[in-house]
Formats: C-alpha cells, structure tokens, sequence
C-alpha cells in the first residue's frame, strides 16, 4: 500500500523525544507498506461512524490515518487522551 504523510502528522512526530517510540512507529509506517489489504494490519481499528477513518495504539499514543482504494495517509500522532479532540 502507499502510505501518504500529513503535514500535522509530521509536526507531531516531530515533538516526540523518545527513540523507542519512534522506531516503532517506523516498524508500524513498514508494515502497512508491506501490507496488501488493510486487514493484514494487526491492531488496527475502524472510527465509528466514520467511513474511511481508522486509528491504530502504540502505547499511550494513537496514530489517527484515513484509508482510500490503496493508500493510506497518516494524519496524526497524539496521546490517546487528545486524539478524539483532533481526529477526524
């Protein structure tokens, strides 16, 4: 699949400190490349009432990402406290 970055997806990325957290997201961002079908992805789960938003859990964060036909664009990265603020 072909994963598109927002523009606040890689603000907050970019205020995060923490390696681990970072490379795991790396790991997340590979594997839904790798991945042909947006069910192959573990973890991941649909927004009620929304027909192409999605969000996946990396501990206390949340990734908050929009499906179309074969691509994905991450839209942000927020602690799982806010993400429902901003997202969608």
């Amino acid at each position: 699949m072909e994963v598109i970055f927002l523009r606040s997806f890689l603000t907050d990325i970019k205020k995060i400190n923490d390696k681990k957290l970072k490379i795991k997201i790396k790991e997340f961002i590979e594997e839904i490349e790798k991945s042909e079908n947006i069910d192959e992805i573990p973890n991941l789960k649909k927004l009620k009432g929304y027909s192409t938003a999605y969000r996946f859990r990396i501990g206390d964060y949340r990734i908050g990402m929009y499906k179309d036909d074969n691509t994905i664009e991450l839209a942000r990265f927020v602690k799982r406290n806010d993400i429902y603020k901003v997202f969608p």
